[in-house]
């Protein structure tokens, strides 16, 4: 690796700057590392939330930083693993699973430049608004041990928040939980929750228990998985979109 010190800046591009949605930018030494790209950077709900996954410590932590707009699985994404060493930050082992040409070199950090900038980034929220802050609790409640999910065999896939809908958020659950979806027996389902204003906290505690006290699937939409278990489980199929109606 050269011994060249790098300066990093996470940019958050806002609608309509960025073509879909929000992202946060890498920029390292000024450049844009994705400009001009087909990826789009992770949304800063994930690379900024409560998580916090750019906390650089001395074990290695692959992130991913960007995707394709695509399923992971067809297109790929971009993952770095960032780690601490001495007096630095260090991004290294850029890839993209499905591309094996890809390739960013590795970046060297000022261990006091990069946690500034990435705390600075954290405590920025100018880009929020009610739906993401109950879509980031909601999401950890969901992903946490014990979630009241595996009562009912699903798992939490995703929870979307968009900025041209700030009133609602898309919860997407899959089942059986642990499936792989290059199988023909699963299935995916989606529940659009309304938000409000009130405080976060309180509508992700009475959404959790929405989703878990009776079983999800029975109020859900299909939006996703095989024929085969459509029919397996008396599901319809072809999967019908809210968006769609």
């Amino acid at each position: 690796m050269a011994d060249t010190v790098d300066v990093l800046e996470l940019r958050i591009i806002c609608p309509p700057a960025a073509e879909v949605g929000l992202e946060v930018r890498p920029i390292i030494g000024g450049r844009d590392v994705f400009a001009g790209s087909r990826y789009r950077s992770v949304r800063p709900r994930h690379l900024l939330g409560s998580a916090g996954p750019l906390r650089a410590t001395a074990t290695p932590r692959e992130v991913r930083i960007a995707t394709t707009g695509c399923a992971e699985e067809c297109c790929g994404a971009v993952h770095v693993t960032i780690r601490r060493e001495a007096e630095h930050v260090l991004w290294t082992g850029w890839r993209n699973p499905m591309d094996e040409d890809f390739g960013v070199p590795a970046c060297r950090f000022s261990a006091a430049q990069y946690d500034a900038e990435v705390a600075r980034a954290e405590a920025d929220r100018s880009w929020q608004w009610p739906g993401t802050m109950v879509a980031d609790l909601l999401e950890a409640k969901l992903t946490g041990d014990g979630s009241g999910l595996a009562a009912w065999d699903c798992e939490l896939e995703a929870i979307w928040d968009g900025w041209n809908e700030p009133d609602r958020i898309d919860v997407v659950l899959r089942h059986p939980r642990g499936c792989d979806e290059r199988e023909d027996h699963w299935l995916q389902f989606g529940i659009r929750l309304p938000i409000t204003a009130d405080d976060p906290v309180g509508q992700a505690e009475r959404l959790e228990a929405r989703l878990t006290a009776e079983d999800p699937r029975a109020t859900a939409q299909v939006w996703g998985g095989s024929p085969a278990a459509a029919e397996k489980l008396g599901y319809r199929w072809p999967p019908e979109y809210p968006w769609d109606s």
